[in-house]
C-alpha cells in the first residue's frame, strides 16, 4: 500500500512451463509523498524483450530500470512530456547496447507503462503488453497492439471479421525499444480514475492464454495480490508458452481516484521556459538594497524602509518576467485527451460458464497428476471445489470463480514441488 491509501498494487513475473530463462521485467515505483504523488504519480510498467543469447533479458531489464530512473529525473517537465523522454532516452540505450555487441544485435522490447496520478491515469506504450481499465463489469483495453493483425485490421486491409490469427502470428510486433535509433510511442489519456477501477499492465504471454473476459471477471472476483497469482497459473495449465507478467492496481478508495487531491493540469507540447530579464531590472534592485543599507546605517529608517520597498518590488518583476505567464504547451484532461483509447471493450460479468470452464480445467488437472503419478494434497483443492460449487448453484458466480481460482493456485503450487524438471509439456492443453 502506498501513503494513498485508497490504491492495492500486486505484481508477478514468471518464466512460463516452456522457456528456460525470463525475458520479462517489471517496474513498479510508488510515490511515497504527496508532493511526489502530485508531481509524478504512481509509475507501473512491464516490458516484455526480444532476442537471442541474454539480449531480450537485457534489453526488458534496461527498459524497467532506465524509463523510472529517467521519468522521475526530468522533474522540470511536466509527467506526459518526461515519460515520452524517458522511454525515447532509454530507447536510445538499448540501441546503443545492441549495436556495440554482436550478441545483443537487433535486440528489443516492448514497454507499457501507467502512470496514477490526481490528474488521471496516462499510459506510454511501445509494442504489444497491454494495459487494460476494469470498471464494473466492462474491461477496456488502453492500448494499441503494435503487432502486424492490428496494423492491417486498422488499415482496412483485412475484411471485419477475418481470421487473422489464421495467416498471421500474434507476435509479429511492429514497434520495439532498441532495433531502431528513434522509436514512435503510443501516448494515451489522461483517464479519469474511479473508486473500485483496477487497470492491469501484462505481457502477451499471459494475454495469449487467458481471454479478455476471462481476465475482467477474475480481477472481479479477486483481489489483486490473488488475482496475479491466479492469472498467471491459469496462463501456465494452458500450456505457458511464455513467460508471463502481469501488474494489477486497483482503486480501493476515494483517496486515489483523479480529482481527490489539488494537482496543477497537465500540459503537454513545450514544458515552462526560464524566461531573460532585462539587465536594469537588477540594477535598480541593487541600487536600491544598497540604498536601503546606507540609510539604514545613517538611521534614516523611514528613507531606509522606502529603499527596501523599492529593491522588493524590483525583484517580484524580475521573478515574474524569468517565470512568469501561462506555463506552455497544451493543457489535457478534463475533456481534452491524447489518443484514441480504449480500443476494445469487453463485457466480462462473473458467470456460470467461466465457473463451469475453470471446473473442467481443474478436472483435466486432476486426471494430468494421477497419469503422472504426482504426490498431491488435494485436500486443499477439494474444499475449494466444495464451496465453489455451492456458490455457483447459489448463483453467487464471482464467489464460485474466486474458489476455483484458489483452487488452482493451491494445487499449482503443489505441482511446482514436484520433484521433476519442465519437460515442455504443459499440464492441461485447452
Amino acid at each position: 500500500m502506498s501513503f494513498v491509501t485508497g490504491l492495492q498494487v500486486a505484481n508477478l513475473s514468471d518464466v512460463g512451463m516452456r522457456r528456460t530463462t525470463n525475458q520479462d521485467s517489471l517496474a513498479q515505483v510508488i510515490a511515497d509523498s504527496p508532493d511526489l504523488y502530485r508531481e509524478r504519480g504512481h509509475l507501473l510498467l512491464v516490458a516484455d524483450g526480444m532476442g537471442a543469447h541474454a539480449a531480450g533479458e537485457l534489453a526488458s531489464k534496461l527498459a524497467a530500470d532506465g524509463i523510472p530512473h529517467l521519468y522521475h529525473k526530468y522533474r522540470e517537465l511536466s509527467a506526459p512530456e518526461a515519460i515520452m523522454r524517458a522511454i525515447r532516452e532509454t530507447n536510445a540505450e538499448i540501441h546503443r547496447r545492441g549495436t556495440a555487441n554482436p550478441d545483443f544485435h537487433n535486440m528489443g522490447t516492448t514497454a507499457s507503462a501507467l502512470v496514477l496520478m490526481p490528474q488521471g491515469a496516462l499510459a506510454a506504450h511501445v509494442g504489444d503488453s497491454r494495459i487494460y481499465r476494469l470498471r464494473g463489469q466492462m474491461l477496456h483495453q488502453l492500448t494499441f497492439d503494435h503487432s502486424l493483425q492490428w496494423e492491417l485490421r486498422a488499415s482496412g486491409q483485412m475484411p471485419e471479421g477475418a481470421d487473422l490469427g489464421a495467416v498471421i502470428p500474434k507476435n509479429v510486433i511492429t514497434r520495439s525499444l532498441g532495433p531502431n535509433s528513434a522509436v514512435q510511442i503510443d501516448l494515451e489519456g489522461p483517464h479519469p480514475i474511479f473508486p473500485d477501477d483496477v487497470y492491469v499492465i501484462c505481457s502477451d504471454g499471459l494475454t495469449g492464454r487467458v481471454e479478455d473476459a476471462e481476465l475482467g471477471a477474475i480481477l472481479a472476483s479477486l483481489p489483486p495480490q490473488e488475482a496475479v497469482r491466479a492469472l498467471v497459473d491459469l496462463a501456465n495449465l494452458r500450456g505457458g508458452p511464455d513467460n508471463s507478467t502481469v501488474i494489477v492496481a486497483k482503486v480501493v478508495g476515494p483517496e486515489a481516484a483523479s480529482g481527490a487531491t489539488p494537482a496543477e493540469p497537465l500540459r503537454v507540447g513545450g514544458a515552462p521556459v526560464a524566461r531573460s530579464v532585462h539587465p536594469a531590472v537588477w540594477i535598480v534592485a541593487g541600487v536600491c538594497l544598497l540604498a536601503a543599507l546606507v540609510m539604514a546605517a545613517m538611521l534614516e529608517w523611514i528613507p531606509a524602509a522606502v529603499a527596501l520597498g523599492g529593491a522588493a518590488v524590483a525583484g517580484l518583476i524580475g521573478l515574474v518576467q524569468r517565470y512568469g505567464g501561462l506555463p506552455s504547451g497544451t493543457e489535457v484532461g478534463n475533456g481534452r485527451m491524447l489518443g484514441r483509447g480504449p480500443y476494445t471493450s469487453v463485457a466480462c460479468p462473473p458467470s456460470h460458464e467461466l465457473a463451469d470452464k475453470l471446473a473442467k480445467t481443474l478436472d483435466e488437472l486432476r486426471e494430468a497428476a494421477r497419469d503422472g503419478q504426482w504426490t498431491i494434497n488435494w485436500q486443499p483443492l477439494d474444499e475449494c471445489c466444495r464451496k465453489a460449487l455451492t456458490a455457483d448453484a447459489s448463483g453467487n458466480y464471482a464467489e464460485a470463480i474466486r474458489q476455483y481460482c484458489r483452487g488452482i493456485t493451491s494445487t499449482m503450487s503443489e505441482l511446482r514441488k514436484q520433484p521433476v524438471k519442465r519437460t515442455g509439456d504443459s499440464a492441461v492443453e485447452d
